[in-house]
């Protein structure tokens, strides 16, 4: 578990700007115990209902739903279980089956309290019944609260690939509370750096540069370190929203690192690495395949793959065969018209979107697993005796 060293009560506010589906996300300390009057200004009313998980039920949501009953609001709590294999059809057919019963209608609300899963989960409940009710997302990590859930996107998982099934729905609001960090499991704390180092290599290279500069900082969850990293990684996030809301064109350099961190995620059975993790592993091999394709220096390569060590991310693929990591890769939601799209770095600060040839990729493959059996202690022994092979 993460512990913060203070609170910062100072209210941040990030607009994104989307006509009449526009909407606030706000970042303040102490924030849960006000999403009820929050709600009001917002003009909701009626019933809400409370999607969350057993454990962040237990930390949070007692102070969420004591802020609803005190601004007049019925609450309901739907649990749903942890972890990525809870992102499908089955569990979203729960959270309809018990919002029909309790007899949420068109006007009614439903809160996102949670991480990623439990935001994808609900919104997407949201987004299908009567063809949309209000949604607002509370996220209670990292990956939520940088990421998730801002943009609107909502969806589960299908078994040939992730998030291949979901809408765009907009939130009414996003409600950050930098005081739920605090009981993250580290794992899940460092993998969120993730995503925010992700920002800084698509868009902002100054950001990046604060990334390596205040890493040590931010691992240890320094307050106002980690308060300026979730409000850049929300503008730059808002920014490309705004630019491209349906994910037709810019938006979908957003996915860099997804790509093949999908990929892995998908092959692992959503059992292995969690989502921060792989894309960490899909930044770094994206980043590599880039530079053997001449889209950006080795240096570009380095630079990033050395601070995701800092971040104390996995950087390497996992033991795996080309043919089944092309195969995952082929259900990325960026294929078009049968051709897989890559966002893949030129800069720190600057990607591109390009098709990829299976050939191209297949020998990036060879010579990344080439060089790295060329490390191995067996290797160096065949080369200090001249590389004869003795048996």
């Amino acid at each position: 578990m993460v512990k913060t060293e203070s609170r910062a009560s100072v209210e941040q506010r990030v607009k994104v700007s989307l006509g009449d589906r526009s909407y606030d996300i706000l970042i303040k300390a102490g924030l849960l115990g006000e999403v009820g009057p929050r709600l009001r200004q917002l003009g909701l009313a009626g019933k809400v209902a409370v999607v969350t998980n057993p454990l962040v039920g237990r930390l949070y949501a007692p102070i969420v739903l004591r802020s609803l009953k005190s601004a007049g609001y019925q609450a309901r709590t739907i649990l749903v279980p942890e972890g990525e294999r809870a992102k499908s059809l089955h569990w979203v057919g729960r959270i309809l089956d018990k919002l029909v019963r309790e007899r949420f209608e068109r006007g009614s609300a439903v809160l996102a309290l949670g991480g990623g899963v439990v935001g994808d989960l609900a919104g997407f409940a949201a987004a299908i019944l009567a063809r949309g009710v209000p949604l607002v997302q509370v996220p209670t990590t990292l990956v939520a609260q940088v990421d998730s859930s801002v943009g609107g996107k909502t969806g589960v998982n299908h078994p040939l690939g992730k998030n291949l099934i979901g809408a765009f729905h907009q939130p009414r609001a996003v409600f950050v509370d930098p005081d739920t960090l605090g009981t993250l499991q580290a794992r899940e704390w460092v993998a969120g750096l993730a995503e925010v180092i992700k920002y800084g290599m698509i868009e902002d290279e100054a950001f990046f540069a604060y990334l390596e500069e205040r890493m040590d900082d931010l691992l240890k969850m320094q307050p106002d370190a980690v308060a300026h990293v979730i409000a850049r990684s929300c503008e730059i996030k808002a920014s490309v929203v705004e630019e491209d809301e349906r994910e037709s064109d810019r938006r979908r350099i957003l996915n860099y690192g997804h790509t093949i961190g999908h990929a892995l995620e998908s092959l692992g059975r959503y059992r292995k690495l969690i989502h921060g993790e792989a894309v960490a592993i899909g930044m770094v091999q994206e980043a590599d395949l880039a530079g053997s394709l001449g889209f950006c220096s080795a240096a570009v390569v380095t630079r990033q793959r050395e601070l995701v060590r800092r971040a104390g991310l996995p950087d390497a693929l996992p033991p795996v065969r080309f043919a089944e990591l092309w195969g995952a890769m082929q259900h990325d939601k960026k294929v078009a018209q049968g051709r897989l799209h890559c966002v893949l770095p030129k800069r720190i600060g600057q990607v591109v979107i390009v098709p990829l040839e299976q050939g191209q990729v297949k020998r990036w493959f060879r010579d990344l697993k080439q060089n790295r059996e060329a490390r191995t202690p067996l290797a160096a022994a065949r080369r200090a005796m001249g590389g004869r092979n003795y048996q």
